[in-house]
């Protein structure tokens, strides 16, 4: 059971699990968020946190994932909350089938202005 206004992202595919999150966009209190850094090299990577902005700063002091200590991190592109670690999951794993420009519009479509 969730929350009233929280995302359950039981989806299995990319665009239902998007289409799920398109409810959740403003939700500050929700426990988990979904990320998008971008790196020098361009690429983006996708994660997950409580607080995006706290674990951005670990991938900038090198104690983040092992892929943005190798591919360092150019800026915080944005993130969208959801209602549970396997929502959250679920979500990174959808995003991650993406080609970087559909994760990067996806994003934009959900994250709030």
């Amino acid at each position: 059971m969730t929350r009233p206004g929280t995302l359950a992202c039981a989806a299995s595919t990319v665009v239902e699990c998007t289409e799920a999150v398109e409810a959740s966009v403003d939700m500050p209190n929700a426990p988990w968020a979904v990320y998008l850094i971008e790196c020098a090299d361009g690429r983006v990577y996708t994660g997950i946190a409580r607080d995006p902005e706290q674990r951005y700063a670990k991938h900038l002091s090198g104690k983040g994932a092992r892929f943005t200590r190798s591919n360092p991190p150019r800026q915080l592109l944005g993130w969208v909350w959801v209602a549970s670690h396997g929502d959250a999951l679920r979500l990174e794993i959808a995003w991650k089938r993406l080609p970087r420009a559909a994760r990067i519009a996806a994003l934009r479509s959900l994250a709030p202005s």
